[in-house]
């Protein structure tokens, strides 16, 4: 229901407060911890009974078996008072196991059909309050078979979520069955009619606590008969007739709070109610959109009545309950949470007033409406904060819920408001949920670690979280056996991991071997931890230091195991991404050769680039395109089936993103290193959807397709496919005008190795049978590409840099052409032999375009601090490039810019040791 895109003792400001724990046992504890040697099976029965009481049952069930002793204290009635089997699958066989120890159970939380159905089976006559959630399916012979069994209920709450297939008759069951039933709160029904009200009147004469939220219709006339309500809810009830209301709610003679918000009630209501109702001391109208028009209703026309509304001011409105005045502002929760003078009547007001506001504000941030900035930030966000240090369970459950969906504004994109977030920060509400997420209590960890998490998107939070000690709280909750805990965690830490400051912290905490473990334990039926924990692992991945942890504690065969196995979209994409970032630190580590490695890895991101889904295909191409940098990766890509599989990706992405569009030609760019794989993708069809990626407006697109464009033009037949294809028009229109100096870079570099003169020889003997059909212009095309060749070049050469340079043999001369000639990124690149003999031997071309732009190459490629500087050297060497260059920068007729370029290579060269005595 609610959105995503986180102690026992807590402070605020100088106030204490003090949560619910045992003391007396941490005492005990801490005296034995001082002893050497501690026989726990000696602890007090009553001390074991309070340890028990701070665990989960999960918890206090592994204690239990440790010995026959506390075997036997584990099933103390006192420890089964209350039940909240919502974390867990319960069905008739768990619920006969609990039965034993379910014999004096008062208070149960459930959630679902499946578990509504067991709660019979645990025998427990005596239950008076049962919660439930998740009722969409829950029906009325399972609630009526309910009440029936448990005639002592004396409060039953089943919602937020819609009652859809519960009725007015399970309401009479209700009614007939539970005649000491103090609170009933039903949520979604359809019709409340009134026969069933009026059996509720009837046989519920202690009913003062009713709610019938978000239903559609309400018999408004049978509610004036309830003569025993002291608290009434119809918030966001539909089709409500509010004359009916105004003209027979007035005479309920103990109605003392009402809630009509969410709904189309007016100011003549909501006055005639105020001014007619002897008892009515709270009326709740909160987001109620007819009302807020009315900018002359007073909210302090009716002396000891108090109006609630979006433009009341809701804090103070609640410390004039109080005859104290000294309870005012927003700690007026607190101060009367804390107060020694207790009123029962009063209590009863408050904690009515804290559970209808939480489920309010939480519906109100559901909706997410728009408008709504000035509540949130002057009192929403602080409503919210005192809400979540309820003595109420549930109540702080909701308000946690309501701070990770208020700040909530795109789902989609996963945005949320930054001024909401620090609002939050800013009184003290990541300390408080922090202390929250440390409770013994799975629910409220886990709505305190959504709310962590979702806040923590925000820089800032993010920061305050790490500075709080969040990180190992979170990862701590990351362990839990509880999978809503864990995945709501799972969740935090990918948030903050997003943060390059916060990944090494998270690490330190075991988050890494926590998320892994995760994978492992969870690895079918929990998709929302799994996307969770593969997305956390993925951004730890980025980091290099990082990516090594997630290998050594298992996460390269996790990942991979849920790229071969998992079929939710999210989980896949997000596994993917995790293993591009993973293998994108070859030159570090050797986790992109154990990425290949991995049994069945490079098969599943191989099929994961057939997904339907976008962002699958994507990061499936993106983890292929690095896994492609390893030579054995990349021939066991295309033995896997990859060449097929990416050029159907090109050709099927020209209108995909544009991060798809350069995921797949950079993956055709990785394989076609391999010439067996460039021919392999020429003979596919790859050319032409390489073609058109070139043509895109994303300069990223640009690079990766011109770089798969110039390894595929080292092939004569590759080349004259590009030409025959419409190519040399792309290239040159990425030569001239792209943004990108690497795609003009490489498209000059296609541009040459299809003018150079093997493609002319290969023309002459043949074309492929598939393009026999075209005939092309070599000519034209020639002329066009040598043309802008040239131009490009002459973009790097400043004339008065290359007339300095060649009147001079100074270093410094030929270091300022350098630096205007270098092309940072073209460092990266690392080329075969073939490819450096190739531009070698282009130095020789006839063409003084092709020279210069040979020279040109060759710069890029052997400038010292380049990445790949220093192994270009050597192939040079190999390929006797100092002769050739030496001849280059004498040659009379050679351009001035070949000349100088030569020279600077030479020099280079020199810089690397590599040059040979001649």
């Amino acid at each position: 229901m609610s959105r995503r895109v986180r102690r026992k003792v807590a402070k605020k400001g100088k106030e204490k407060i003090v949560l619910q724990g045992y003391p007396d046992v941490e005492d005990d504890v801490l005296d034995l911890e001082r002893q050497e040697d501690v026989d726990w099976t000696s602890l007090p029965d009553d001390t074991v009974i309070q340890l028990f009481s701070c665990l989960n049952y999960r918890a206090r069930a592994s204690l239990s078996s440790t010995c026959k002793t506390w075997r036997h204290l584990g099933i103390s009635p006192c420890l089964w008072y209350s039940l909240d089997l919502r974390a867990h699958k319960c069905d008739a066989v768990m619920a006969a196991s609990l039965a034993l120890r379910c014999v004096n159970l008062q208070k149960l939380r459930f959630r679902g059909a499946e578990s509504a159905d067991a709660i019979i089976h645990l025998q427990a006559r005596n239950l008076r309050e049962i919660s439930g959630d998740y009722c969409r399916k829950i029906t009325d012979a399972t609630l009526s078979v309910i009440v029936a069994r448990h005639e002592a209920l004396e409060s039953l709450q089943l919602g937020p979520d819609f009652c859809e297939r519960i009725s007015s008759d399970a309401i009479k069951a209700i009614a007939f069955c539970c005649s000491k039933l103090k609170k009933l709160r039903l949520s979604g029904i359809r019709d409340v009619h009134g026969d069933a009200i009026n059996a509720l009147a009837k046989h519920c004469p202690n009913l003062t606590d009713i709610g019938f939220i978000d239903c559609l219709n309400v018999d408004e006339m049978a509610l004036g008969n309830v003569v025993s309500v002291r608290f009434l809810s119809v918030a966001g009830t539909s089709n409500m007739k509010w004359g009916v209301v105004s003209h027979l709610w007035h005479k309920l003679p103990n109605l003392t709070g009402l809630d009509v918000s969410r709904t189309d009630i007016g100011p003549t209501a909501v006055s005639r109610l105020l001014s007619s109702s002897q008892s009515l001391k709270v009326l709740c109208a909160l987001n109620c959109p007819v009302l807020e028009e009315d900018a002359n209703l007073s909210a302090n026309k009716n002396k000891g009545k108090l109006l609630l509304a979006l433009f009341t001011e809701i804090f103070k409105g609640i410390a004039s309950l109080f005859v104290d005045t000294t309870n005012k502002g927003k700690n007026v929760f607190l101060d009367w949470r804390n107060s020694k003078n207790k009123d029962k009547n009063l209590d009863e007001i408050m904690n009515w007033l804290e559970w209808i506001l939480s489920h309010t504000l939480l519906r109100i941030a559901e909706s997410n409406q728009h408008g709504l900035d000035n509540f949130w930030l002057k009192q929403g966000a602080a409503l919210l904060l005192s809400l979540m240090q309820s003595s109420q369970e549930d109540v702080q459950e909701r308000a946690a819920t309501g701070l990770a969906t208020f700040v909530v504004i795109d789902d989609e994109n996963a945005s949320i408001d930054g001024n909401r977030a620090e609002a939050v920060m800013k009184d003290g509400g990541i300390r408080l949920l922090l202390d929250l997420a440390k409770s013994w209590r799975e629910g409220l960890q886990s709505e305190a670690a959504k709310a962590i998490a979702n806040l923590s998107v925000n820089a800032n939070v993010a920061k305050a979280v790490a500075e709080e000690g969040g990180i190992n709280i979170l990862a701590g909750l990351a362990r839990s056996m509880n999978r809503l805990v864990a995945e709501e965690a799972a969740g935090g830490l990918w948030n903050l991991s997003v943060g390059e400051e916060h990944k090494g912290a998270i690490a330190e905490a075991g988050g890494v071997k926590a998320l892994v473990d995760l994978i492992f334990k969870w690895s079918t039926g929990g998709e929302g931890v799994l996307e969770r924990a593969a997305g956390a692992l993925a951004n730890l991945a980025a980091d290099d230091k990082c990516s090594t942890e997630v290998a050594v504690a298992g996460g390269v065969h996790a990942l991979v195991m849920l790229a071969r196995n998992c079929k939710f979209d999210g989980v896949q994409e997000q596994a993917a991404r995790a293993l591009a970032n993973l293998a994108a630190h070859g030159d570090s580590n050797n986790n992109n050769a154990a990425v290949g490695q991995e049994a069945g890895a490079l098969e599943a991101l191989v099929q994961l680039t057939r997904s339907p889904n976008e962002g699958v295909r994507q990061e499936a191409a993106g983890a292929l395109w690095n896994l492609s940098f390893d030579d054995r990766n990349r021939e066991a890509i295309a033995a896997a089936g990859g060449v097929e599989a990416l050029v159907t990706l090109a050709q099927s992405c020209s209108n995909a993103s544009p991060g798809l569009q350069e995921r797949a030609a950079g993956a055709l760019w990785g394989l076609s290193v391999s010439e067996a794989n460039s021919v392999a993708i020429g003979r596919e069809g790859g050319v032409a959807p390489l073609i058109a990626l070139a043509r895109s407006e994303s300069e990223d697109v640009h690079e990766t397709a011109a770089g798969a464009l110039w390894n595929l033009a080292f092939n004569p037949g590759n080349a004259l496919r590009i030409v025959e294809e419409g190519g040399v028009p792309a290239l040159v229109h990425l030569c001239s005008s792209s943004l990108s100096k690497m795609a003009r870079f490489m498209a000059a570099l296609a541009l040459a190795y299809m003018f150079d003169g093997r493609m002319d020889e290969y023309a002459l003997v043949g074309t492929s049978s598939e393009s026999s059909s075209k005939s092309v212009s070599l000519d034209g095309a020639r002329r066009m590409a040598l043309k802008h060749i040239e131009a490009f070049v002459l973009t790097f050469s400043d004339p008065h840099a290359f007339a300095a340079a060649a009147a001079s043999s100074a270093p410094a001369a030929l270091s300022q052409v350098t630096e205007g000639a270098r092309i940072q990124e073209a460092g990266h690149l690392r080329c075969s032999g073939a490819e450096i003999g190739r531009f070698v031997a282009m130095l020789r071309n006839p063409s003084s375009i092709l020279k210069a732009c040979a020279a040109f190459a060759l710069l890029q490629f052997t400038i010292p601090g380049g990445r790949h500087a220093m192994h270009h050297a050597s192939l040079m060497q190999n390929a006797g490039a100092a002769r050739v260059l030496r001849a280059a920068a004498a040659a009379a007729t050679a351009p001035l810019e070949a000349k100088i370029f030569a020279r600077i290579v030479l020099r280079n060269l020199e810089h690397h040791h590599m040059e040979p005595s001649l």
